[in-house]
């Protein structure tokens, strides 16, 4: 567990003056597009607790945007990250490789859904995973085509901006963007028409039409979906789905790709977020959770079609870099020793009874939803319209940092509250933190 005292202190106003002598400085160093949920600098953190440079330690339930799942500062992470740096800090695996790449790929083949021949590559982040994962399925295909879904997430670079649905921030003013990408329905069971029960099988049959019609199933080199959508909201695609995109996709030789940069790694109670329906997917992208906080991300799958690009066709300078791998697999150990699936059901099992009972009190909650330590609740003005609440997403967020507890907000409309606590933080912290939410219902 972690050095740090696990109790929330709060000692100045947030963000304190030292926070704010920072921010004076960062202000005219940093890029002006770069933004901050909260402008509290860190100066330590670990378990569920980040503490800042005035000293004020705050209920962590953002991980760092589902990163530190084992906490920001977990043991085995620290050991044999630093064992590794002072071996070596890079030799490129391009140019020299080393055990670590090697031992990090053989974990993903043991760890990611499907007994079948899997192989990796490792790069820096999530985007640059995706972006790979396209590079892969049309080395494989020979097509070109790549379909994704309403409410997706993808990146920032310039083809997974093309990916991603949402305009605001992540696509407004900076296209023209990669061509031969189309948008199709997701099953978003909360706003579907005919309601959640029919979203499934209505949404996978309009999808299916949309690609057959408009695009064309053999000029489709990629399926690529996150098996819960984060940025969108934390989007469940409602039951049955998943396993009908999956399908369509292997009847027409599509490579159907899972993006669970957000969801993989036991954040939503089971390895990978695919494993709650039986998906296998071709590909499987993973980031965020993998590393301890450390920049890692892959791309896994099917031998086959991982060996379809040419030798030198996949790569990048720091792509699996040793310190992060080592990194890796002392979070992967840590997720095995503390069974942190098991930890992210009990934190659901909390978080949604809690949050329940906030519902029932009020009715700007339309919505609760996710799994595992991936939790959301959407908020609108009026139940029976469902018109996105956005402005009182932000107000509760606000209100939640004034008390120290760290909360994120998502969504296509901005009006989800989402919930993304290290997988190790303690009940008793949870508990205070959702005390601290209530509280900041009753007042907005």
């Amino acid at each position: 567990m972690s050095a740090i005292p696990q109790e929330r202190r709060v000692v100045t106003a947030i963000p304190g003056p030292k926070s704010q002598e920072l921010q004076a400085r960062r202000t005219a160093a940093v890029a002006g597009g770069v933004g901050s949920v909260l402008p509290v600098f860190t100066a330590r953190a670990g378990g569920g607790i980040i503490e800042d440079v005035d000293g004020n330690r705050l209920i962590d339930f953002g991980s760092g945007i589902a990163v530190t799942s084992v906490g920001a500062s977990a043991e085995a992470v620290v050991r044999k990250a630093s064992a590794q740096l002072q071996d070596f800090t890079h030799t490129c695996f391009m140019v020299t490789p080393y055990e670590g790449y090697v031992a990090v790929a053989e974990a993903l083949a043991e760890l990611t859904p499907g007994d079948h021949a899997k192989k990796s590559a490792l790069f820096n982040s999530g985007a640059e995973a995706v972006e790979n994962a396209v590079k892969i399925a049309r080395a494989y295909t020979k097509r070109q085509a790549v379909v994704v879904f309403d409410h997706g997430y993808h990146g920032r670079t310039n083809l997974t901006m093309a990916l991603t649905a949402k305009n605001m921030p992540y696509k407004n003013g900076f296209g023209p963007f990669a061509p031969e990408v189309y948008r199709v329905p997701v099953a978003y069971g909360y706003r579907w028409p005919t309601g959640p029960e029919n979203a499934g099988a209505e949404a996978s049959a309009q999808a299916i039409d949309m690609i057959n019609k408009q695009v064309g199933a053999e000029n489709v080199a990629a399926i690529i979906i996150e098996p819960v959508l984060g940025e969108g909201g934390f989007i469940e695609p409602a039951k049955g789905f998943l396993p009908a995109i999956a399908q369509f996709a292997k009847d027409n030789g599509i490579v159907f790709v899972a993006d669970e940069i957000q969801s993989g790694f036991c954040r939503t109670g089971e390895w990978f977020a695919c494993d709650d329906e039986g998906v296998v997917p071709d590909l499987i992208t993973t980031a965020k959770g993998i590393a301890g906080g450390l920049p890692l991300a892959a791309v896994t799958g099917r031998a086959e079609i991982m060996d379809a690009p040419h030798a030198g066709g996949l790569g990048g300078t720091y792509g699996g870099n040793p310190v992060a791998c080592a990194g890796a697999l002392g979070a992967i150990e840590t997720m095995k020793e503390l069974d942190l699936n098991a930890k992210a059901k009990k934190i659901e099992q909390i978080m949604k009874a809690r949050l329940t009972a906030i519902q029932d009190k009020y009715e700007i909650v339309g919505d609760i939803r996710g799994r595992g330590a991936m939790i959301a609740i959407e908020l609108v003005k009026d139940p029976a319209t469902k018109e996105p609440d956005a402005e009182a997403t932000a107000a509760l967020a606000k209100a939640c940092h004034a008390e120290g507890l760290l909360v994120l907000t998502c969504g296509t409309y901005g009006n989800v509250l989402r919930f993304l606590p290290p997988l190790v933080i303690g009940e008793d912290l949870l508990n205070e933190g959702l005390d601290i939410l209530e509280q900041a219902f009753a007042r907005i």
